[in-house]
């Protein structure tokens, strides 16, 4: 099992807070993807967050249900790991030949896990020459405790399948939305339910990778403090009238104004970072996912603030799908960033 590299035929996995999101794609030309198989699965979200032997069995059954559903046969499968079970980071060192690297790079990767190895599983892949010293060069670490993996790893392989890898969510999703081609820089964010992943794209590659507290629970639960409301009709509120001034007064807003701040200085905390490592990097543009692409008029709230291009993400930019396909995803189609960054792996 890797943390970052895929081999051979599988399907993905992603574990939400909501719902299962499971895809196969196909190979297709110059770069796409087909959509083979798929399935979303609304769950509880008790039920994702149940530790115990009969919440795990229970979501076990329901993975083997969603994956029959989808009518995937293949045993090989690469499952997204949440933000806060990961630690990714971008480290730079000294540019040797590869042989050379993985020895050097193998005796001080200790540096960089926050926890003892002997507890932590580890992978880490060459970018290329770093940002700030075209003499270096960047690597991508990646780490999670042993204990976590291998409770993952029983819990799959229960239902017979074989996971091939585990990738933290954060790459998975850069991955989907990254535009293609950019020549420059762009900052992916998800907002999700517990907590942001922020990523900074360059030349296709992460080059910084955080997460951040401050979901969309967060938003939710300070309406509904403020308006005195209950928490689903706080979530339905900020997901019909969101940042509008014009609607309910502009209560929302007015409520969240102080979470929404604190949301636009973590990304321009992100930019300064890399703009002090890589003063001649250019920012070219935001991509919004999940809740962040849900809220309306939060695109144009990133933007004014932070003078940004800031557009809504598309994960199925690369993948192509059917009519009756885009029919069945059209209400959940933005939540599949992890799946399809997921299944779009390669052993490169």
């Amino acid at each position: 099992m890797n943390l970052l590299h895929g081999v051979g035929d599988f399907f993905s996995l992603d574990i939400g807070t909501n719902s299962l999101r499971i895809v196969q794609l196909n190979r297709g030309a110059n770069g796409s993807f087909v959509l083979s198989k798929y399935a979303y699965i609304p769950i509880d979200q008790r039920l994702a967050q149940d530790s115990s032997e009969l919440g795990r069995r229970r979501l076990g059954e329901t993975i083997l249900g969603a994956v029959n559903q989808a009518g995937i046969k293949t045993k090989n499968i690469a499952v997204g790991l949440p933000a806060n079970k990961t630690f990714t980071s971008i480290v730079e060192t000294d540019n040797l030949p590869d042989k050379e690297l993985k020895k050097a790079f193998g005796y001080e990767i200790d540096k960089y896990v926050p926890m003892p190895m002997d507890e932590a599983k580890v992978d880490y892949i060459k970018l290329g020459p770093s940002l700030s010293d075209q003499n270096k060069i960047d690597m991508l670490v990646s780490s999670t405790a042993k204990e976590y993996a291998e409770t993952q790893l029983e819990l799959i392989e229960k239902m017979g399948f074989n996971v091939i890898a585990m990738e933290p969510e954060a790459l998975a999703m850069a991955r989907a939305l990254s535009p293609i081609g950019a020549m420059d820089g762009r900052i992916i964010i998800d907002m999700g339910e517990n907590a942001s992943d922020i990523v900074v794209m360059y030349n296709d590659q992460p080059r910084l990778v955080r997460s951040v507290h401050g979901g969309f629970n967060l938003f939710v639960r300070t309406a509904a403090s403020s308006l005195n409301v209950k928490e689903d009709q706080a979530r339905q509120f900020i997901l019909r009238f969101g940042l509008a001034q014009d609607q309910v007064e502009g209560q929302v807003f007015k409520v969240l104004s102080n979470l929404l701040e604190s949301y636009v200085a973590e990304i321009t905390k992100s930019i300064r970072f890399l703009q002090t490592k890589a003063p001649m990097l250019k920012i070219g543009g935001i991509v919004l996912s999940s809740f962040a692409a849900r809220v309306p008029l939060f695109p144009e709230y990133i933007e004014a603030k932070v003078n940004i291009p800031t557009v809504v993400g598309n994960p199925w930019q690369l993948v192509q799908t059917t009519n009756e396909q885009q029919q069945a995803l059209m209400n959940v189609a933005s939540e599949f960033a992890v799946a399809i960054g997921l299944s779009e792996r390669s052993n490169e």
